[in-house]
């Protein structure tokens, strides 16, 4: 056990598990149908979370959320991603956008902005990733912001904008400085209000079976927002969209951590109660190999976020650690859930268990917030190049 998981942490942590397991867990399938009754769904477990003292925990105190530091976060993160509608439910999906607000936006930005999105009144969307050329480099986007007197014209093509169908605004990432001397200082953030005339909804792209998922392809056609609209300085956009991503690459880890665990607890009650040529599924050497490989392979990443997630209670910038932890992570993710398929047999693959969804969702986690080469390359550039390693 971490030394960080003091009598507090652990009975938060045990009051956050009640509520997971006792009332999200329950009523997924009712959330996944994606329509009206979806909606009511989340909106009474967000107040009961409220209810519970529960929400938005990990948000900073003086924007109205628990104000909890980054590890005891990241220790509750692990028990919030036994479900993946576990971050709505206890609105942490809202963290990242809140932090960046927090450091970037003026005063009238987070009275429209971060005020309600704290409260869970509103989504965000972020606006990154373009059809048109490589999201894992986003020096390539193509989109533009272009100053017409007192309004920025936005025009461009963006795709994967999660709950771009759902949010109140969006935080477009645009060139605004061609010209720049470093391509890293040439594209600025902008906050876009989505019912802006021009900002086009095309479609709600299906992805791997989730045909009703709101991952958003979006057009801007000569959108106009107000130049005050600019979050943070000119030029700033990559900083601000880093800022946005490291924390939230551990707590995406935390999280997956919460979903190997649960696929883990699923794998070991089918071998303990499936009986099969003889013998329990739990007599089987094979499936003995399954259940240990999985537990080591769990608790490797585990102390590998926890350390990440030292670093940066350090104030380190710890780009090895989280990089590390993201692409072994999402590995680690789907041998666990696809091992828990393979014991249930066909159940596995059935919408009986939530484990066919849990893989098609831990497929995503090779590839958002920087795709897993991109990980292994700035690992090994860095280490090449000198850099410490994180035993070092």
């Amino acid at each position: 056990m971490t030394a960080e998981m003091t009598d507090e942490v652990r009975q938060l942590r045990s009051a956050m598990k009640e509520f997971i397991d006792g009332e999200v867990i329950p009523r997924e399938h009712e959330i996944e149908r994606m329509d009206a009754h979806a909606g009511e769904v989340v909106e009474e477990l967000k107040a009961e979370a409220k209810r519970r003292n529960l929400w938005a925990l990990g948000h900073p105190a003086e924007i109205g959320g628990g104000g909890l530091p980054f590890m005891t976060f990241a220790l509750l993160n692990e028990i919030i991603g036994r479900s993946e509608y576990g971050q709505v439910a206890v609105g942490s999906m809202t963290m990242q956008d809140s932090i960046m607000l927090h450091l970037y936006a003026s005063p009238p930005q987070r009275e429209r902005f971060l005020k309600p999105l704290v409260a869970g009144e509103i989504s965000p969307s972020v606006g990154l990733t373009e059809p048109e050329v490589a999201g894992s480099d986003p020096t390539l986007m193509q989109t533009t912001a272009v100053l017409d007197g007192d309004e920025w014209v936005i025009n461009g093509h963006k795709w994967f904008t999660s709950n771009g169908s759902r949010a109140a605004y969006c935080t477009v990432f645009a060139k605004t400085d061609p010209d720049a001397a470093s391509k890293y200082a040439q594209f600025s953030a902008i906050l876009v209000p989505t019912d802006t005339p021009g900002y086009e909804i095309v479609r709600q792209v299906p992805t791997m079976g989730h045909v009703g998922g709101d991952h958003c392809e979006i057009r801007y056609n000569d959108v106009r927002v107000p130049r005050d609209n600019l979050l943070g300085e000119r030029g700033q956009g990559f900083t601000i969209a880093q800022r946005r991503l490291g924390p939230g690459r551990i707590f995406h880890c935390m999280r997956w951590l919460g979903q190997a665990q649960r696929a883990f607890e699923l794998m070991v009650e089918r071998a303990n109660s499936r009986w099969a040529h003889g013998s329990l599924l739990k007599d089987k050497g094979e499936i003995q190999r399954y259940v240990a490989e999985s537990a080591a392979e769990i608790q490797a990443a585990r102390l590998m976020t926890l350390d990440a997630a030292r670093a940066m209670d350090r104030g380190e910038q710890a780009r090895v650690e989280i990089s590390l932890i993201k692409f072994h992570g999402a590995q680690m993710l789907h041998n666990v859930i696809d091992r828990a398929i393979q014991v249930h047999g066909a159940l596995g693959v059935t919408g009986d268990t939530p484990l066919e969804r849990m893989y098609r969702e831990a497929r995503y986690a090779r590839i958002y917030d920087g795709p897993d080469e991109v990980h292994r390359m700035v690992v090994a550039r860095t280490l090449l190049a000198g850099g410490a390693p994180p035993w070092a």
